[in-house]
């Protein structure tokens, strides 16, 4: 009886997110929030409480986030993130400034002390490379000037995750100074190794795991994935950076024929992960955390936009192309989940669950929108301004203009 009602009620799960996610298409937006709202009503206070599949949606979920970070190291060459650090660190560094530190500055404001801020602030730093890229794809500007330096503030992010994962997991687990500095060393040095190991010998590796036949690729790939994930979790480093080093670590035909394989697995388990994020949300602890959120998600919505307007500046391109980079970059979404479900499953702060949902679900409704109008809305403001300018220049008397001219030497310098 009790398989029964898994076998229902998990089938239910999967039939709905399928569904979801056509409507999403249809209206040409992330299923994320949909994927959100859906735990939000089968979970803890919520319109149908789930019971018998809850334990194998958290081992689904659990996959999803190591499948998430697969996925985004097979996006990258080990020489890519090299070569990012080495040309694109200042906009890295601007990026972690302008919209870590509301996060952080937001968490200390409600009293929920330095661990919680340091959670907070990775919510709100890092952007949706998934929602991003769909973005971008979908408004046919992959061959924009603009567009490899949002890709390189996304490497950067992304890279940064190897570092800060680690960071997050020792807090939460309490450790002493000594011992999260250890933890801290060993991610620093796994990650660095692998780095090394991955454009030394990236080509061996992937010979090594290549083959012809889909099905041993498939089980040798992600067999490695959950087996070295495993591994960095037992050393306190994180599954989730182990799964993005193994990414990184595969290249040529083997990351393609890999992602092939695997994308329709992430997607699986990345909605079963956004839906156990969202049972584990009660819906009545939105509303009081609701303004909040909406404040926080104007602040870095506006931070993000000045990181992508100054970074594309620093990159020479024409100023319509900079507010499109700025605009592009304000999703956030699965890596804001993420570090927020290792705070809510470390208990931490009851109420940062419910902010990051409320935060999530505002921008990532917001993004595509600001990446489609900030440029047009800019363009538009500026052209006003510039008629009422001309207007009110008209209005003036010959004596104000003149007034309004500065006095000139006979060579005609002001």
């Amino acid at each position: 009886m009790h398989s029964a009602v898994f076998l229902i009620e998990f089938g239910a799960i999967i039939l709905g997110l399928g569904l979801l996610g056509r409507v999403a298409g249809r209206l040409q937006f992330s299923p994320i929030p949909l994927y959100l709202l859906a735990g939000l009503a089968f979970g803890t206070g919520g319109l149908l409480p789930l019971g018998a599949s809850e334990e194998f949606v958290a081992i689904g979920a659990e996959i999803g986030v190591i499948l998430l970070l697969l996925m985004l190291g097979l996006e990258y060459t080990a020489s890519d993130l090299v070569s990012n650090l080495k040309t694109q660190y200042p906009a890295g560094l601007v990026d972690f400034t302008l919209n870590a530190l509301p996060g952080a500055a937001a968490a200390l404001l409600m009293g929920w002390g330095p661990v919680a801020a340091v959670v907070l602030a990775g919510v709100t730093w890092i952007s949706s490379s998934g929602v991003i890229a769909k973005v971008m794809g979908d408004l046919g500007r992959l061959g924009n000037r603009e567009t490899p330096v949002i890709l390189s503030i996304l490497v950067l992010e992304d890279l940064a995750m190897a570092v800060y994962l680690p960071i997050v997991t020792a807090l939460l687990a309490g450790v002493s100074l000594a011992a999260g500095s250890a933890t801290l060393a060993i991610a620093l040095g796994v990650a660095g190794a692998v780095l090394f190991v991955a454009v030394r010998y990236g080509r061996l590796i992937s010979r090594f795991v290549s083959s012809d036949d889909p099905e041993k690729l498939l089980l040798v790939v992600l067999g490695l994935t959950l087996l070295v994930a495993g591994i960095a979790q037992q050393l306190q480093v994180s599954a989730a950076v182990g799964a993005f080093l193994v990414g990184i670590a595969l290249s040529g035909e083997v990351a393609e024929g890999t992602h092939t394989l695997l994308s329709p697995l992430r997607d699986l388990f990345a909605a079963v992960f956004f839906v156990f994020f969202g049972l584990h949300t009660d819906p009545a602890s939105i509303p009081p955390v609701l303004l909040p959120a909406l404040a926080l998600a104007v602040v870095t919505a506006l931070t993000k936009i000045a990181t992508g307007y100054w970074a594309a500046k620093r990159a020479g391109v024409g100023v319509k192309g900079r507010w499109r980079a700025g605009g592009t970059l304000v999703a956030r979404g699965e890596f804001s989940i993420v570090i927020a479900g290792l705070a809510v499953t470390a208990g931490i702060e009851p109420a940062l669950g419910p902010l990051a949902t409320a935060y999530v679900l505002i921008l990532v409704v917001i993004g595509p929108l600001t990446a489609r109008y900030t440029e047009p809305v800019v363009a538009w403001i500026t052209k006003r301004h510039s008629r009422d300018e001309q207007r009110s220049a008209a209005k003036q008397s010959p004596a104000e203009r003149r007034e309004a001219v500065p006095d000139q030497d006979p060579a005609g310098r002001a």
